[in-house]
């Protein structure tokens, strides 16, 4: 559409703390790079949300006529326990926890995080670098940050002086942190350690006799950094400096700012003009987490198999529900939360199905052009995805109105009022209507009265007839499931 590409677009910028107009090194063109996962695990709920966010902004810029060469990486080696710097790789750790090599576990959540994000229906990225791909570039990285004085070997291990970099440089601009309140904090640490300063961190680690996964350096055997992998990968691929770095917000310290100390002691210059920061995913009201059974994953969602939520979800519904709150801002997922995103994310493609129905008139009582624009103001707003849905549910309305022949619309707004919807909804907010809403009402009515004709027989004791239900509807894809609450469905 034309209006795309007249747009001014504000974006919130973590280095400088606020909305800033944005403009692009390169006219027309941006550079884009996102921390991707750490492959040792299937994909988190809560990582998915961050991802999410970024293929929104992908998407927008997109529609917006951008070509943009989006980078998004598979740390695949130098992650380590706990995100320190001495302890084992997380990878290696599973590996050996489930008897496999390394590259096994790589491949397996590798091949998960995919086929999740496949289902949420996510653009891939331009480019999907793995840090076990890129080591030699890692080595020379590091090799120029040492020959800048910037780094110092010991015991075959490299580190990154902070104290050093901070005499000419600022560490902490990014997070807000005072080097000299982060020294003071940990000088009892001081002593356990090899490095000079507990604030130094690893560019390359020596690899004891135990450690799988190594390579040859000039400092001996080893494998990289963690921090260093990102900026090996993002200006490989994007240049010294490029327009957007963007992550969860738990990365902002220390890796992203470890990732701009890295460059600029080696470039000289700062490596990002926009950083980009996704806020976390909460579950009832508190923080996800395995240890306390406070924990989902997508396909448990999807299946309906957990103790968590009352039914299955689709894909669309759970993205549905992530896009009505802003990126920045936490967000609680919640059984009644995914019901009533199901119930918006039905009326809204209800809506859709009904445009071709509407009858046309001579004049239109809906301003199409100011709500048009109005659409564009709320993402050029730093993506704001909530405020654009209320901007669709006003044409939800609108649809309604007109189908009951209580508003009026001309041929030519219902062409812009169709073009926009689909544009909105399908392209930036990725939803999908894969099937019609109506029809899928029915399917559920059916299903609903034949759990109903199952309960019957099965308190009669008719345990035939109980049978032959459940297992010819999980001939047609359709599997039953029975728990504590009722018998719920998933179709497969």
């Amino acid at each position: 559409m034309q209006i795309a590409k007249n747009q001014e677009l504000k974006i919130y910028n973590s280095l400088t703390g606020k909305k800033e107009i944005f403009k692009p090194i390169n006219e027309g063109h941006i550079g884009m790079y996102v921390c991707g996962p750490t492959v040792y695990s299937n994909v988190h709920l809560g990582n998915c949300r961050t991802f999410m966010s970024f293929d929104m902004i992908f998407r927008y810029f997109k529609h917006l006529g951008y070509k943009v060469r989006y980078v998004r990486n598979i740390t695949d080696a130098g992650h380590l326990v706990d995100d320190a710097d001495d302890g084992e790789d997380k990878i290696a750790k599973k590996a050996r926890l489930e008897k496999l090599e390394p590259m096994e576990v790589v491949q397996r959540y590798t091949v998960d995080f995919h086929t999740i994000l496949e289902k949420f229906n996510f653009l891939p990225p331009s480019i999907e670098p793995t840090a076990t791909g890129h080591i030699i570039e890692q080595i020379e990285i590091i090799k120029t940050i040492i020959n800048n004085g910037f780094a110092y070997e010991i015991n075959g291990s490299v580190y990154f002086d902070v104290s050093t970099f901070n005499e000419q440089k600022e560490y902490g601009k990014l997070s807000g942190r005072k080097l000299e309140d982060m020294i003071a904090n940990t000088r009892e640490l001081a002593a356990q350690s090899e490095k000079r300063n507990p604030q130094d961190f690893a560019l390359w680690k020596k690899a004891e006799p135990e450690h799988i996964m190594r390579w040859p350096s000039p400092w001996g055997d080893g494998f990289p950094g963690w921090h260093l992998e990102c900026t090996a990968m993002s200006t490989k691929y994007l240049g010294e400096t490029f327009d957007i770095h963007g992550g969860g917000m738990d990365l902002k310290f220390p890796h992203h700012e470890c990732e701009i100390a890295q460059a600029e002691a080696c470039n000289g210059h700062s490596p990002v003009n926009y950083w980009l920061h996704a806020n976390m995913l909460t579950l009832n009201g508190k923080k996800m987490a395995k240890s306390t059974g406070n924990s989902i994953l997508p396909n448990e969602i999807f299946t309906g198999e957990n103790t968590i939520l009352s039914k299955p979800f689709s894909p669309s519904v759970v993205r549905f529900f992530m896009m009505q709150a802003h990126y920045t801002s936490i967000l609680d997922i919640s059984n009644d939360a995914l019901l009533a995103s199901e119930k918006g994310f039905n009326k809204l493609m209800e809506a859709i199905d009904n445009l071709d129905k509407l009858t046309v008139k001579d004049n239109s009582s809906f301003n199409i052009t100011q709500w048009q624009q109005q659409c564009y103001d709320a993402m050029n707003d730093d993506f704001n995805s909530p405020i654009l849905i209320s901007k669709l549910f006003e044409a939800v309305k609108q649809i309604n109105l007109i189908k009951e022949g209580k508003s009026t619309i001309t041929k030519a707004d219902k062409t812009i009022l169709t073009q926009t919807l689909h544009s909105f909804v399908f392209d930036v907010l990725g939803l999908e209507n894969k099937n019609n809403t109506a029809s899928d009402n029915k399917i559920d009515g059916v299903i609903a009265l034949l759990i109903e004709l199952r309960k019957e027989a099965r308190e009669n004791k008719d345990f035939a007839t109980s049978d032959k239900i459940r297992n010819q509807l999980a001939e047609m894809g359709i599997e039953l499931k029975d728990g504590k609450e009722g018998t719920t469905f998933n179709i497969l």
